[in-house]
């Protein structure tokens, strides 16, 4: 059976990945600071491993076939992003495993290209653009040095799945309670976002034809590419009821920016709201077969289930 080690469990991206591969039956160990397991991963073993102690992340992985590497900082710390880049290579090297990389659209810059394919290349406009860039050349490095394998899948914005943090919880569906959709742009603007069960699909799917990949893959994972407008209807479907439609209060954001270090982070991104963008592949479909893709109605009904709001169809799964 072959062994998976998932970096990030506790995260949202981690949680819905590890279950992915649960599922499809591989021997998932879920790589946590506490060593604990998240009770929704029933049928994975716990280990300890903290990414920015290089000998505790080589112990933690040892014995594994695939690292899948969901660290991701809070956007405020940043910094740590390149040394947990480096120690993951390390323990990759050490343990002689593959490496699996949920890639984003922040290495493109602004202006944003409408369609983004997998030869379309980076121009990096913003200090996180650069971090993903230099994160993804320390990979290319190892595997052109043939040292680390690594495959990359690219999405856009995140929903789907339990926790906060995403655009979709902490924004868009902030106030559906009360009735109100919030849109981060413009409401007929179109933006990638990845639906995190599909997305961690594909990663299942590539994990089972490595055959058919080479020692640096950076592979591009169409999502769900629509605008407000359709993710609220898509909503109101699910809600059985209208919803009014109103604006994320960037002025506010702007105006804080200088003085809350979170809303500068955010500000400094918020060229990804205004710019319609979405991600096209001319080789995923090739090598895993039909790409997982849930109906956008679907998809969202279950997005908001997941973070506590009850659909016409089902209960809430979180309070």
């Amino acid at each position: 059976m072959t062994k998976i080690a998932i970096l990030g469990a506790n995260g949202r991206l981690g949680r819905v990945v590890a279950r992915a591969f649960i599922d499809a039956g591989y021997d998932v160990r879920a790589i946590t600071r506490s060593g604990k397991v998240p009770a929704e991963l029933k049928g994975a073993t716990a280990a300890a491993g903290d990414a920015l102690d290089r000998g505790a992340l080589i112990r933690a992985t040892q014995g594994v076939d695939i690292i899948f590497n969901g660290l991701n900082p809070i956007y405020t710390d940043w910094g740590k992003c390149l040394p947990m880049a480096e120690n993951v290579m390390a323990a990759c090297r050490a343990n002689g495993t593959l490496h699996l990389f949920p890639g984003t659209v922040y290495n493109y810059g602004s202006p944003m290209p409408a369609v983004i394919t997998e030869d379309t290349p980076f121009h990096p406009t913003t200090e996180k653009g650069r971090i993903r860039c230099a994160m993804e050349d320390i990979f290319r490095r190892e595997a052109d040095a043939g040292r680390v394998r690594t495959i990359i899948l690219r999405a856009g914005d995140f929903f789907g799945g339990t926790g906060s943090g995403s655009w979709f919880d902490l924004v868009v569906a902030a106030k559906m309670n009360k009735g109100i959709y919030t849109a981060p742009g413009p409401v007929d603007l179109v933006h990638e976002w990845a639906y995190l069960p599909d997305f961690a699909k594909a990663f299942v799917g590539l994990a089972g034809n490595l055959g058919k990949l080479g020692a640096y893959e950076a592979l591009n994972f169409p999502g769900h590419a629509v605008t407000d407008l359709e993710i609220k209807a898509a909503a109101e479907k699910a809600l059985g009821r209208s919803l009014k439609m109103t604006s994320m209060p960037w002025w506010v954001l702007r105006a804080g920016s200088p003085f809350v270090a979170m809303w500068r982070e955010i500000v400094s991104m918020s060229y990804l709201r205004f710019e319609p963008h979405q991600l096209a592949s001319a080789r995923l479909e090739g090598i895993i077969g039909a790409i997982p893709h849930t109906p956008l109605d679907r998809a969202v009904a279950e997005a908001l289930e997941d973070i506590g709001i009850t659909t016409v169809n089902g209960v809430a799964k979180a309070a």
